[in-house]
């Protein structure tokens, strides 16, 4: 009987430490990304993106007629915006010609604000008209880019005139293959040396 109660005391030990050590809003430690969209790293990381994407664009977006980086070609991510991105070698799915914003905003399901998020491009914003919005102006926006970015009343930090790009690329930390990606700019892109 005691060899019994021992094995028992064991086993609901196991349980308990199981259950302490999981946990589904765990951070996974080579991306700093938590996928429940619970921001671990600050205010200004991109934790919670959804890094791929159906490849969908919104309405009344414009492809570049010449984009500096051909749709099917690869160009080299010089600047990359969250971690990860920086040295890996994009394939690029679309070629548009906008405007792309940074934006701060407080996400619409809770959570700690969000600072100098890159990017969202003019066609993501309600009611745009053709004038670009001006830094410090606050506009409601559509993209899905980050849980609780869709619906969220954001702030202008900078605004670009610039081709934008969707983009398929590998993670350099982690060897995840992101698709779909929205958005690169033209400024965060380099030719590939041969």
């Amino acid at each position: 009987m005691k060899h019994m109660k021992k094995l028992m005391s064991a086993f609901v030990l196991v349980i308990v430490l199981t259950g302490c050590g999981s946990t589904t809003d765990e951070v996974d430690s080579n991306d700093g990304v938590n996928h429940n969209g619970q921001n671990h790293e600050g205010h200004d990381s991109h934790a919670g993106m959804n890094h791929s994407s159906s490849g969908e664009v919104p309405e009344g977006l414009n492809e570049m007629d010449e984009p500096t980086y051909e749709v099917g070609s690869e160009a080299l991510i010089v600047d990359g915006h969250m971690e990860g991105m920086e040295g890996a070698v994009a394939q690029i799915v679309g070629a548009y010609d906008t405007y792309a914003y940074a934006i701060s905003y407080t996400p619409e399901n809770g959570g700690e604000r969000v600072e100098n998020h890159k990017w969202i491009i003019h066609e993501e914003i309600v009611d745009a008209g053709d004038e670009p919005f001006a830094v410090g102006e606050e506009v409601q926006t559509t993209a899905e880019h980050m849980s609780g970015m869709e619906g969220a009343l954001v702030e202008i930090d900078s605004v670009e005139r610039t081709t934008v790009y969707m983009v398929d690329f590998t993670l350099t930390t982690t060897g995840v293959e992101e698709k779909n990606h929205k958005w690169v700019t033209e400024s965060e892109l380099g030719a590939i040396e041969e």
